[in-house]
């Protein structure tokens, strides 16, 4: 694992990358993540298609007693499950033809205190989407994938930072 902080404004930006040599290590590393999430964090997920980013989530789901399949909407642009501590939206938006059809979802209403939205290919909802707390790249690597967590807001170092506590 490696880590790094720089400074940004006044907001210090932490960085940390782990490897996952499969989708089991996908999936406890979602679940590990998960455990650290607190209620209003929005997570971009960044990595090119079929990277892990679904099987990623499916470990985060499970921290919060999820135990079934997990689907990537990318036909329904969001999935709710909703759990006593949070409710968490998984979003996919590669489908997305124009940002502006997020307005005709009521983009708005699902971003809030007690949520917690996790969003693949975020760059399709630009402008309409609010700022990610940190960006969770899943990108190839060899024959599994590397994990790259990066702090954008103080919630979002918090959360990277129980990460890689947990993780350490």
């Amino acid at each position: 694992m490696s880590q790094s902080t720089t400074s940004q404004s006044t907001i210090s930006l932490l960085t940390t990358a782990v490897y996952l040599a499969d989708e089991a290590a996908t999936v406890a590393a979602g679940r590990a993540l998960g455990e650290c999430l607190t209620p209003g964090v929005v997570v971009y997920l960044d990595g090119v298609l079929g990277a892990g980013k679904t099987t990623f989530c499916r470990g985060v789901l499970s921290a919060f007693g999820h135990s079934g399949a997990v689907k990537s909407p990318t036909y329904t642009l969001v999935e709710p499950y909703a759990f006593s501590a949070a409710n968490i939206y998984h979003f996919d938006l590669y489908r997305l033809a124009d940002p502006e059809e997020l307005e005709y979802l009521g983009i708005r209403d699902y971003f809030s205190s007690d949520s917690i939205s996790l969003i693949e290919w975020p760059v399709r909802g630009e402008g309409f989407l609010p700022s990610a707390d940190f960006i969770a790249k899943v990108l190839p690597e060899g024959h599994g994938r590397r994990l790259e967590l990066i702090a954008l807001s103080k919630k979002g170092v918090s959360v990277v930072q129980a990460f890689t506590d947990k993780t350490g």
